[in-house]
């Protein structure tokens, strides 16, 4: 394609994102069939009945014109400039690949403020998302996964939304990470109000992105369908919380859909923040704790989580025979060797020998001809002399 041809793609699909709602696979349909410039000849000029679209009403099809008709790439690129983002359309060095997983679906382009490459960074990025009206839980695991992955060189994806996006994005930059925001308006749209200062840092030390022009304004339907985009940008979606009917469930959803990891952190059983996450996990879920079991699953071969076990007790470390002579002793009381034997599975004189070897240890002492637990065998796990 030579620079005249990107020019007018480029221009063409600009306007696009003020005609075209996000996710309208009819509309992606239009595209692939005619590409954007012939697109915007129909709606703009068009010459008789054969320029109809089809699938698209009467009444469709006019408010689809009267929006082509008022739109002014040229003008919205330069505001775009004004404020250092950029446009994005597929077939660019920038443009990440993953999207095109969703077809007829994937954005018409993308506008992009911040510095860093996004099909880079996109490349190894991992989704945290959750309620907005999340607990005090699911804000501390918000962050924690946030600044944990970020300490692993991942990036973190989420919707720049109150509750649990934010507390992801917060998490990352605290520990110095990258982080994208996808939103449901424009980049130059500080949405909510009460996140001006996080947007800002986003914008700073990170990516915003979205799929409406300067000034786009969100609207409930946007939000579910810019997370179509945070699915397939991403490895992975993890949900810390949930409610059965939730967003974030959307991405998680479409997630599968797309052959991506999904994961949830569980939370209390009697929380209905927790019940999508749940049904989630009864599912095709993966249930994660912290970053490193998500980095397990998302991750290159060789990037494991530490395997998860109690504290090794120094009964632990015994060999089979005294320990079966030591679970053989009373809790109370005391007991000779010819009691103990039998129960031990173990003749008089193994098991003489076995209580000198815990003698020795300090798991044992001898009254007379009898034998008694000390006080340190009979301490609970986790706990030593002097405190807990």
């Amino acid at each position: 394609m030579n620079a005249a041809a990107a020019g007018a793609e480029r221009l063409a699909r600009a306007a696009l994102t003020r005609v075209i709602e996000p996710g309208d696979e009819r509309a992606g349909r239009w595209l692939r069939t005619y590409g954007p410039v012939e697109l915007m000849r129909r709606l703009t000029t068009p010459q008789g009945p054969e320029d109809d679209l089809p699938g698209a009403s009467p009444a469709r099809l006019d408010s689809h014109r009267r929006r082509a008709t008022a739109a002014n790439p040229a003008h919205d690129l330069a505001s775009a400039a004004a404020t250092g983002a950029r446009f994005l359309i597929p077939g660019d060095e920038e443009w990440p690949r993953q999207l095109d997983d969703l077809a007829d679906a994937r954005p018409v382009g993308l506008w992009v403020r911040g510095h860093p490459d996004l099909r880079m960074w996109a490349l190894r990025s991992v989704a945290v998302v959750g309620a907005r009206a999340c607990t005090p839980y699911g804000a501390h695991m918000g962050a924690v996964l946030g600044s944990g992955l970020a300490e692993r060189g991942w990036v973190v994806v989420s919707g720049a939304a109150a509750g649990i996006d934010g507390a992801a994005h917060r998490g990352t930059l605290a520990a110095g990470g990258a982080t994208i925001a996808v939103l449901a308006c424009g980049v130059d749209v500080v949405y909510p109000r009460g996140h001006a200062e996080l947007i800002g840092r986003i914008a700073e030390q990170g990516l915003l992105i979205g799929e409406l022009p300067p000034g786009g304004h969100p609207t409930p339907s946007r939000f579910i369908l810019r997370n179509r985009v945070i699915a397939a940008l991403t490895r992975g979606t993890v949900v810390v919380e949930a409610e059965y009917r939730s967003g974030s469930l959307v991405t998680a959803r479409a997630a599968q859909k797309l052959g991506r990891f999904t994961m949830g952190v569980p939370g209390p059983a009697t929380s209905g923040l927790s019940a999508g996450v749940h049904e989630l996990l009864r599912g095709d879920g993966v249930l994660v704790s912290d970053a490193a079991e998500v980095v397990e699953l998302v991750g290159d071969m060789g990037e494991l989580a530490p395997a998860r076990r109690g504290p090794v007790l120094p009964r632990d470390l015994l060999a089979p025979g005294a320990a079966r002579v030591l679970e053989a002793l009373p809790a109370r009381g005391t007991a000779t060797v010819h009691d103990l034997a039998p129960d031990a599975g173990t003749s008089t004189d193994e098991a003489l020998g076995r209580l000198y070897e815990l003698h020795a240890l300090g798991f044992v002492e001898r009254t007379g001809d009898n034998w008694r637990l000390t006080a340190e065998a009979l301490r609970p796990a986790g706990t030593r002399r002097g405190g807990a």
